[in-house]
């Protein structure tokens, strides 16, 4: 980048006795072989798609600037020989980075995966307590079959955790009794919840959903604010004047007539927002569907009040809030959508107490799912947990509900792998207690930087194509942003660049061909065929020429 495109000419020395070749150590440094862009241009697009999160003709602009043309083909490609490089990088630094790791105590392995549509299941563990990726793999499913090898091969390089910390996927924990027996292992408090929320009431929460949706009450409700908006777009100072009202508890003499119109208008408003309500939890600690029928019956019931209320003694001024009446009826008077929503607002009561007792998601908080739960003692939060459950099990209703006996078994199945005692480890400077976290959203929060990262480049939502062409090791450059891992692997070097120029770059394009290999499993011209909408016509006619 110091000097932009530049031609050299290399004399390459041969020794006559063996044969040897000597080329120039100062041109390896500076360029890869076979390679038309130097380290620091290979680095520089890394760091600038990764870590700054810039788009290709973002890039692109930045290294014109730099004197260096480059496409954006050519960005893509590089940013796979940086992942590749900095892959094998950290391969050659394992025996260093455990050595890390151990003068800490050890490590706390966080293991979880994340996949989208039919994209392949990205996998990662990571240290809970320097918080550094130690390894990756893509995998077409999460079957124990498939994740063992992986373990096995983060076991061969790092030595048997202290503790581990995943979610409650099959094949996740039988991988982990097969590879590290006897280990402490602990579920996330998070996902453990999360899992007893779905079980007590998902089976109401997708009723309720079902049955709004074939009412179609959200769209009959937005067409008829569409309506009203109209009306007050032709009345200038309307909207402002319902404000001042509210604000002053009196409303002015011109707007009376319109002012029904306004209020209708606003309420529709507030049912709608019900769908949006929520702490960022998600499902079953937020309930969007429940929150959004809820609202409709107070809006049932407000406009029918309103509707009897005549501000000049007109009851036609009336008219929005007995129309709004006449669309929610159908909903209101559903008895099986009624029904849904009262068993699934008793079982609500069970799990919020439950979810008080756990100390975690509190919707007071507002953390959404960067909520590691409450910085309380492990014992307490055991002992009120012992507490709720012998409350649940002599209320009236237990027996009578298959939800809150499955609720119970749940419990006491994952009862060893939810409350973790403070590990007590050797390190240089003596015994060191270390507490394993109680979720997994280390991992979590981690998958969802990288998410947002390649969505704020590419500017959609989906991410299954990125997922299917993104290297495995991808998620290591999250390590750089690590003072100390960045120190390990440069190995005595002062930049990356430098780091990179030592790897033998044949092995680098062995990796990159691997990859492909390894990603593209229908061949290209099988590919082309696949898309040919008469395909099957096409084969009958050619097997039947061929036997003629």
């Amino acid at each position: 980048m110091d000097i932009g495109k530049f031609i050299s000419k290399e004399t390459i020395l041969t020794c006559s006795k063996c044969g040897k070749k000597y080329s120039s150590s100062q041109l390896q440094r500076l360029v890869p072989q076979w390679c038309n862009f130097g380290y620091d241009v290979i680095v520089y697009v890394g760091k600038a798609l990764f870590l700054r999160c810039r788009n290709d003709k973002e890039i692109i602009q930045e290294l014109w600037s730099k004197n260096i043309n480059i496409s954006s083909s050519e960005i893509a490609y590089l940013a796979k020989k940086f992942v590749t490089y900095l892959a094998l990088a950290h391969r050659c630094s394992c025996n260093m980075i455990k050595e890390s790791l151990n003068v800490r105590g050890g490590y706390i392995l966080h293991l979880d995966a994340t996949c989208e549509g039919e994209s392949p299941h990205l996998m990662s563990v990571l240290d809970g307590i320097s918080e550094i990726v130690l390894d990756n793999i893509k995998l077409p499913s999460e079957s124990a079959k498939k994740i063992i090898p992986f373990l096995q091969r983060v076991k061969e390089d790092y030595g048997d955790p202290q503790a581990l910390v995943h979610d409650m996927g099959k094949g996740i924990m039988s991988a982990v009794e097969d590879v590290f027996p006897g280990r402490p292992d602990f579920i996330c408090h998070y996902h453990f919840l999360r899992d007893i929320g779905k079980d007590l009431f998902g089976k109401e929460n997708d009723i309720i959903r079902k049955q709004l949706k074939n009412h179609g009450i959200q769209g009959l409700l937005r067409k008829k604010a569409a309506q009203l908006k109209k009306i007050i777009d032709h009345n200038p100072g309307l909207d402002s004047s319902l404000v001042t009202s509210l604000a002053s508890g009196k409303i002015e003499e011109w707007a009376l007539e319109k002012t029904p119109v306004v209020a209708a208008y606003l309420l529709i408003l507030w049912a709608l927002a019900g769908k949006k309500e929520g702490n960022g939890y998600g499902f079953p600690f937020d309930r969007p569907y429940l929150t959004f029928y809820q609202r409709l019956h107070t809006l049932y019931v407000g406009c029918g009040t309103l509707q009897k209320i005549y501000l000049r003694a007109n009851r036609r001024d009336n008219k929005p809030f007995a129309k709004i009446c006449h669309l929610l009826r159908p909903t209101i008077q559903d008895i099986t959508l009624s029904t849904a929503a009262l068993q699934m607002q008793e079982k609500i009561c069970v799990f919020d107490k439950f979810r008080d007792t756990m100390r975690i998601a509190d919707p007071g908080q507002n953390r959404g799912l960067n909520d590691d739960g409450e910085d309380t003692d492990i014992k307490t939060i055991e002992t009120e947990v012992k507490e709720f459950r012998h409350w649940l099990l002599h209320e009236e209703f237990f027996l009578k509900n298959k939800e809150y006996q499955k609720m119970i078994e749940q419990i006491d199945k994952y009862w060893q792998k939810l409350f973790a005692d403070p590990i007590t480890v050797d390190t240089p400077w003596g015994e060191k207690t270390i507490q394993p976290q109680r979720t997994n959203n280390i991992l979590e929060r981690f998958f969802r930087d990288i998410k947002r990262g390649y969505r704020k480049k590419s500017g959609t939502n989906c991410m299954s194509k990125t997922l299917k062409a993104m290297l495995a090791d991808t998620p290591l450059v999250k390590n750089l942003e690590n003072q100390e891992y960045q120190h390990i692997i440069l190995n005595g070097k002062a930049t990356l660049e430098e780091r990179f120029a030592e790897i033998d770059d044949k092995i680098v394009r062995q990796e990159l061909k691997k990859s492909q290999e390894d990603s593209e499993k229908i061949p290209p011209k099988m590919k082309r065929l696949v898309k040919k909408f008469d395909l099957p016509q096409t084969l009958v006619q050619l097997f039947i020429s061929q036997k003629n």
